[in-house]
């Protein structure tokens, strides 16, 4: 398995859950964001963007401007990464587990997603090769605003090898399960 460092997604507005702060929500005895975390316990690095929601992370930063969107803080993130490959996590995957984040290294790629039960890629679940992200980044005219499959379309428009995995889930929540809303929150403690 390659070295990797994490950078954990933890700011947004959760406007459709009504108030920020998501990741900060319970999902059985801890909150969302420290349930990702424990989904990467080899990480040589965590790097938490936002709120650190009581992770023990490597750095907390924020994005800039706050409120910038994903891939500002991704791109805030990568300062602090300092291994070949760095797992890019959104704060609300309660289910995502270690061997989730097993499977997606065991193929190194420039970006290896996670694909849920209907075909989508999961792009904040992913192993990006930081070189590869870094680029991404870096071609985009800002950070600000701009969607994570902007980073995807750069990486498969000019040629890098992109991976896509899927994980059964029979028996269990799937680790894509992202909470979005109050049902999907409801949903998830039940679970649990």
């Amino acid at each position: 398995m390659p070295a990797y460092d994490a950078i954990l997604l933890t700011g947004g507005r959760s406007s459709r859950m009504g108030a920020p702060g998501k990741p900060g929500l319970r999902v059985g005895a801890e909150t969302m964001a420290a349930r990702v975390a424990a989904a990467v316990p080899d990480a040589g690095r965590l790097i938490v963007v936002g709120p650190a929601y009581g992770v023990a992370a490597t750095a907390v930063l924020t994005e800039d401007p706050p409120g910038g969107g994903p891939v500002a803080a991704i791109a805030a993130g990568l300062g602090e990464v300092s291994a070949p490959y760095v797992a890019v996590l959104a704060g609300d995957l309660p289910f995502l587990d270690a061997a989730t984040i097993a499977l997606l290294l065991a193929e190194p790629a420039d970006l290896t997603v996670l694909v849920d039960d209907v075909g989508l890629d999961q792009l904040l679940c992913g192993i990006w090769r930081t070189r590869a992200l870094a680029a991404a980044v870096a071609s985009l005219p800002t950070p600000v605003g701009a969607p994570v499959r902007v980073l995807a379309a750069v990486l498969l428009t000019t040629g890098r090898r992109v991976v896509r995995r899927t994980v059964s889930s029979t028996g269990r929540p799937p680790p894509w399960y992202d909470i979005d809303t109050p049902a999907a929150l409801a949903e998830a403690r039940r679970w649990t």
